[in-house]
């Protein structure tokens, strides 16, 4: 009988506390703000980090306290920005769509190795060995980090050069952050012209590096009309700011290291080996 009455006591205190604690829980529990569910409902739901935070709720709760601005996804774009602006009831911000872009252009046609890797195939792992197998220090070691990071299938590897469907693209960040080289950068969506180089090695040193690769001849920042593209560190670098897509940049370019969207309709479309080869100045 005393295991009974002891069961039977423990039964009820536990009862007794399960309803003690639910009432409190109630009494005390916070209120949550009922824009974090809206918005967190508008947004994509893709919870990739390029916004800055852990996910899509962890957005929504920055919003609605005022961390975060509304057109802060950049998954979503302009179209989540405005409607997230109506539940917060804001004026809808502006938004400059964006694209990730692979500043390499040293294919296994131009690049030359240092050794043959037969590691992991991994770039962070690779970058470990001596800076990976390119000469170039600052070249694309093309293992595909970036792919495997990618949620939305909108980078891939293209003769051993990292390449960007701008379509899929979403700038979320996530193949930015996973680059060892720190090569893949954000430019404005309508951007038409690139440097497709980040070599800061002087030009004797690039051009045994890469049959490509930019040797600060400042040709292009002679012949760019509003000063829109400088050499920095012995590489060439656009100001979108300032840049007007005239094209004189690409055209006088001797290594043909700056891109255009007419000359490149995309990322993966490499140039022609022989029309680049011998070019040299």
């Amino acid at each position: 009988m005393n295991v009974v009455w002891a069961i039977i006591w423990f039964s009820v205190l536990g009862l007794g506390f399960g309803l003690i604690l639910a009432y409190a829980g109630k009494i005390f529990a916070a209120e949550q703000d009922e824009r974090i569910e809206m918005i967190a409902d508008i947004l994509p739901s893709a919870n990739c980090g390029g916004c800055g935070y852990a996910g899509c709720t962890a957005l929504a709760e920055a919003i609605v306290s005022g961390d975060a601005q509304t057109n802060a996804c950049p998954v979503g774009g302009t179209e989540t920005g405005t409607k997230i602006a109506e539940v917060m009831g804001e004026q809808a911000l502006d938004s400059i769509r964006y694209r990730a872009q692979v500043m390499c252009s040293g294919t296994n046609d131009f690049a030359r190795e240092k050794y043959e890797y037969d590691g992991i195939p991994d770039c962070i792992s690779a970058n470990r060995l001596a800076g990976g197998s390119k000469a170039c220090p600052n070249g694309c070691l093309g293992l595909g980090t970036c792919v495997k990071n990618c949620k939305f299938n909108a980078i891939k590897i293209i003769n051993g050069v990292a390449a960007v469907d701008y379509e899929q693209c979403t700038a979320c960040g996530a193949c930015v952050a996973a680059c060892p080289k720190m090569i893949i950068k954000f430019i404005p969506f309508e951007a038409t012209h690139w440097v497709g180089c980040m070599s800061v090695d002087k030009g004797a040193v690039t051009r045994k590096n890469c049959t490509v690769g930019c040797i600060a001849c400042r040709l292009c920042e002679k012949k760019c009309p509003v000063g829109a593209i400088k050499i920095t560190d012995f590489v060439a670098t656009i100001d979108y700011e300032k840049c007007t897509s005239c094209g004189d940049c690409e055209k006088s370019c001797p290594r043909r290291v700056i891109w255009s969207n007419v000359s490149q309709k995309s990322e993966g479309i490499v140039r022609d080996k022989q029309s680049v080869g011998d070019i040299d100045v």
